[in-house]
């Protein structure tokens, strides 16, 4: 069996058949990852390149500008502009299609003005085995997915980030705030806001895995689950509440079950194939 040292080595030859590389950075742990191991290979021949939308907080445009200056990679930000896809901000089950449609329709032609043959993004292993209709508007757009290529997991990823002395590779995953609404929901730059508002405040208090799942007028908390007991009895809940309908909920609720990666992936129904355009 491969060991995260082999896989290193597979991913960084990689990189040596690509030459010049762009990479869609989000500043996640998987798109880090990409990152740092092109700039060790390639150094100025890579590039990393942000996307910056109303569903991406302004802390992590912000926390992706620091860690690439750390890195050593250059770094630029785009505007892209999902939210005006009628198709995008309806929420259907294949939105983060045309999230990544937009993504990369932006993302290729900068590469090709550039003079860079490739764009690569952060998906792994363990993303193939999820439904993740995005990875499908990456591929038709030709997108590589390194990590993904060598069979690197979630796990495996933390570990090489470690390996290669990245300080955030314990990262919370932090997928974009469109993620925090139920299917068929609309999603506008108001309610955006007013998600991303509700995160940071409860980021203020300490926590760092968490969700703020908004439906309507209804925000619902989730927190690891050995965290929740301690979190009630220590929060000061009235002043919470009070936060959160100034930032325009009505209701406030705390998931007893826990934070869970992909919650409101399971009202699909087992076994349905990725839906198309």
């Amino acid at each position: 069996m491969a060991t995260v040292q082999d896989k290193l080595k597979q991913v960084k030859a990689l990189f040596r058949e690509m030459d010049q590389a762009l990479i869609a950075y989000s500043g996640g742990i998987d798109s880090t990852l990409v990152a740092k191991i092109a700039v060790d290979v390639l150094g100025d021949r890579a590039l990393a390149v942000t996307a910056e939308s109303p569903s991406l907080l302004p802390e992590d445009l912000e926390d992706a500008r620091v860690q690439a200056a750390e890195m050593g990679i250059r770094h630029e930000v785009v505007q892209t502009h999902e939210i005006d896809n009628p198709n995008y901000s309806a929420n259907p089950v294949n939105r983060c299609y045309f999230c990544k449609s937009e993504l990369h329709d932006t993302l290729r032609p900068l590469a090709l003005e550039r003079g860079y043959p490739y764009v690569l993004d952060g998906v792994n292993g363990d993303d193939l085995r999820d439904y993740r209709p995005g990875i499908q508007a990456a591929k038709e757009r030709g997108v590589r997915s390194p990590l993904a290529e060598v069979g690197i997991s979630k796990a495996e990823v933390r570990e090489m980030a470690k390996l290669l002395g990245l300080p955030w590779w314990d990262k919370p995953a932090q997928p974009c705030l469109s993620s925090r609404f139920p299917y068929g929901e609309e999603i506008t730059v108001a309610k955006l806001q007013r998600v991303g508002r509700a995160e940071r405040y409860l980021r203020t208090l300490g926590l760092k895995n968490l969700r703020v799942r908004s439906e309507q007028e209804t925000a619902r908390i989730e927190l690891l689950p050995e965290q929740i007991q301690e979190f009630v009895m220590t929060t000061d809940l009235p002043a919470l509440v009070a936060t959160f309908q100034s930032y325009g909920y009505r209701y406030v609720t705390l998931d007893l079950e826990g934070y869970r990666s992909g919650k409101l992936n399971e009202v699909l129904s087992l076994g349905q194939p990725a839906l198309t355009p």
